[in-house]
């Protein structure tokens, strides 16, 4: 069976559409908008032309999305966080969070949840191991990894405002 086939469609203004039609003749969508966020479309089985459904992700969900579609810990030398007990989840710290501008030593994470930020994505950049003096902003997301519970208090202490 033959790789599907992804094109690739520029929009100018706007960013670029990936359409794909599946083994079953099934016509799927995804745009993706220049500031992040994701449009993806299901088209019509008897006409290829028509939307179905369509759902608008922001980047964090877009990421989630293909974090569930994709793991990206299928190699056997790497850890399987879920096997040991532990969950590692992407939180985002809003523009309004009362963490925008403080350092992350401030917010006691390890000490109050027992989870870890092992990383932080800034805009294209992945900060890896980021030091309790560094500043986190407003649109930062944070890998919190630990246990279900202490990942949950983490997300909750972060999304503080």
């Amino acid at each position: 069976m033959s790789a599907p086939r992804l094109r690739t469609t520029p929009l100018p203004g706007i960013g670029v559409q990936y359409d794909l039609v599946t083994r079953e003749q099934r016509h799927l969508s995804v745009v993706a908008h220049r500031d992040g966020t994701r449009t993806v479309g299901l088209y019509q089985a008897d006409d290829p032309d028509s939307c179905a459904q369509s759902l608008r992700l922001t980047g964090a969900e877009a990421g989630s999305l293909i974090d569930a579609l994709k793991p990206s810990h299928h190699s056997a030398s790497l850890l399987y966080t879920t096997d040991l007990g532990l969950v590692a989840e992407r939180v985002e710290v809003s523009a309004t969070s009362r963490w925008n501008g403080r350092l992350l030593g401030d917010t006691r994470m390890r000490t109050e949840t027992g989870s870890s930020i092992v990383a932080v994505l800034r805009r294209a950049e992945a900060i890896p191991s980021p030091a309790p003096d560094f500043r986190l902003a407003g649109g930062d997301t944070l890998i919190v990894i630990g246990t279900r519970e202490g990942v949950d208090a983490a997300a909750a202490i972060l999304g503080r405002e």
